[in-house]
């Protein structure tokens, strides 16, 4: 066989490897997400901590309650009585909406804490796996996925 057919026959041989390659990684990644939407995942973080989460996925900020609090008493006059009247207004204001945000975001608070969460960002699968520091959630499932292939 010549050199140039040689040359031929092993670049089309990497080409196909390659190939398959890349397959085999989509064929993982498409395994490993289609798990993690059967699965309970949860993130939590803050807006310190920007994160990459795929769409449909549970996302808590965990300073939501305290930058909601702050839009409701923002501006506020020093007289206690004015500035109660206020915010009492700002609440009726929101109205279901805004009551919607504030308990969400103290109810995703209670979550973290009844998980346990110690830092952000956290993720969170099937309240047992939690992979902490990483913010992007899809290597945080496939580190959580790699971890249960090696358990029985």
């Amino acid at each position: 066989m010549s050199p140039h057919l040689q040359r031929a026959e092993a670049l089309h041989c990497r080409t196909r490897r390659r190939s398959a390659n890349a397959s085999y990684a989509l064929v993982m990644a498409l395994t490993m997400m289609a798990h993690a939407a059967a699965a309970d995942v949860r993130v939590f973080t803050d807006r310190h901590h920007a994160i990459e989460a795929p769409a449909g996925i549970y996302v808590v900020e965990l300073d939501a309650p305290a930058r909601i609090e702050a839009e409701l008493a923002a501006n506020l006059p020093a007289d206690p009585a004015q500035a109660a009247a206020i915010v009492r207004q700002r609440l009726q204001d929101g109205g279901t909406s805004l009551q919607r945000r504030l308990a969400d975001a103290y109810q995703g608070v209670t979550d973290a804490w009844s998980l346990g969460v110690t830092k952000v960002p956290a993720v969170v699968v099937d309240r047992r796996y939690v992979v902490y520091g990483e913010t992007d959630v899809s290597r945080a499932l496939a580190r959580i996925e790699e971890y249960r292939g090696t358990q029985p």
